[in-house]
Formats: structure tokens, sequence, C-alpha cells
């Protein structure tokens, strides 16, 4: 094994999994787990689940959603600003040209 590989076991829904990473992963891994675990535990007690796969599918569901919607805002800067953004973008302008004195007619 590397020097930069680290064997580590993690406990996720009462099960232990062996995982070879990266040290650099170490803490990141280690946080996901107990963020899976916060949230396991939320889905019990919110909605009375007794089953730990059920919890962990919900788990599932939840930071897939989040990761999509994540993707598709990042996407959307790309695709251009909405015509709501630009006009108040545009007002704005308008306001500081007033504020500073600049004729917005006249171009450098």
């Amino acid at each position: 094994m590397s020097k930069d590989k680290l064997k580590i076991k993690v406990s996720i829904a009462d099960r232990v999994y062996p995982l070879t990473i990266e040290r650099s992963e170490e803490e990141r891994v280690r946080k996901a787990v107990s963020m899976i675990a916060s949230a396991m535990s939320r889905f019990e007690d919110k909605y009375a689940v007794n089953d730990k796969q059920d919890a962990l599918a919900m788990c599932a569901l939840q930071v897939a959603n989040q990761m999509l919607g994540s993707v598709a805002a990042s996407k959307a800067p790309k695709e251009g600003l909405n015509e709501d953004t630009l006009d108040r973008l545009r007002s704005m302008e308008t306001q500081l040209q007033a504020v500073l004195g600049d004729d917005p007619a006249v171009s450098d």
C-alpha cells in the first residue's frame, strides 16, 4: 500500500465498511459518515422509521436531490443571466450614473 493510502473502517447503518482512501480524503470521508448518521437519525425521529435500510434510502435520495440541484445551479450562470437580473443590473447602472453625474449617453 502506498504511503498516500490509508485503510480505515467506517460504520454506516450499523454496518462496518473497510475502505482504502487517500490520506487527504480522510477528514472528508469521516465528515460524510457523520453527516449520513445525522441525516438517518433525523429521518428515524421525524418519520418514526425503524428500518435502517429505509432511513439510508431516504438519505441517498436527499443527497442525490441536493447534488442535482447544485449541478443545475452551477450551470445556470453559463446559460446567461435571466431578463429580470439584467433589468436590475441596468437599473443599478443608471442609478450609479445619476449619482456620479455621468451622462449615460456619453461614451468614453
